[in-house]
């Protein structure tokens, strides 16, 4: 999955410079001459995003016999827990930004944002009851609303008429305000508790688009958490991971 994410974001990157070497060939008359000189400006963002988990399991995970003591809410003798994967829904962020000239070139960036967004955490599960094998697929859904204070540094390239190619790269921290790690447990329905606090380290690329009365751009952003989230409780849903980090996907579009 990596893999083809980050394939996915270099051909969109070589094509916003292909297309930038091809558009540079014509002159146009500049939009806003003189924004960049500006010592600071202000604007806002609107973002689709998508949260996941980034997931490593305890060493030796499909040998390990957990009780029906450590997963209450399956009726079993004993289980077995095979794989424990992480998918996300779309969601969406909304914030305000603000921005710093630090150079010709380099700028930065503070954008202090709102998210919401919803991620699933599946497992594949063994279970025995009197002797008979079932496997089951269970899913815990984590929802998060996040206040995220990033800042950034961005490097931006020579404007070629009304665009300019650029990347970005920083520190974010995270507030989840949905987290459920004081919430008290419930044995017909075990959640999985996450920590409210992260910190993100965050790497993007996108375009500056000059307009007639404001500069719009779009970004594509990658996030990696750097602390492990997760809230160890005894049973077979906490315990079976060894680390547990957040990984946030973000498109966003600027209005500066």
């Amino acid at each position: 999955m990596k893999k083809s994410i980050i394939r996915k974001v270099l051909i969109l990157s070589l094509t916003i410079f292909i297309g930038f070497n091809a558009y540079s060939q014509k002159r146009k008359v500049l939009n806003l001459p003189n924004y960049d000189q500006s010592p600071y400006h202000f604007g806002f963002i609107l973002a689709a995003n998508n949260l996941v988990f980034n997931i490593k399991p305890v060493d030796n995970l499909s040998f390990i016999k957990w009780n029906k003591e450590q997963s209450p809410d399956i009726f079993a003798d004993s289980l077995y827990v095979y794989n424990v994967t992480s998918e996300g829904t779309p969601g969406f962020t909304i914030g305000i930004l603000g921005n710093l000239r630090l150079s010709k070139h380099f700028d930065l960036r503070f954008v202090p944002s709102l998210s919401f967004g919803e991620r699933m955490i599946n497992y594949g599960i063994l279970s025995y009851k009197d002797g008979e094998s079932t496997y089951l697929e269970v899913q815990k859904s984590i929802t998060s609303t996040l206040i995220e204070f990033p800042l950034f540094v961005k490097y931006r390239s020579h404007r070629l008429n009304n665009f300019a190619a650029y990347v970005t790269g920083g520190m974010k921290y995270t507030l989840d305000l949905a987290s459920q790690k004081k919430a008290e447990k419930n044995l017909n329905d075990v959640s999985v508790k996450i920590n409210k606090h992260d910190m993100l380290a965050e790497v993007g690329v996108g375009v500056d688009f000059y307009t007639n009365y404001f500069k719009f751009g779009t970004e594509i952003r990658m996030g990696y958490g750097l602390f492990d989230l997760i809230k160890r409780e005894g049973n077979l849903y906490t315990d079976s991971i060894d680390h547990l980090n957040s990984k946030i996907f973000l498109l966003s579009f600027t209005f500066e």
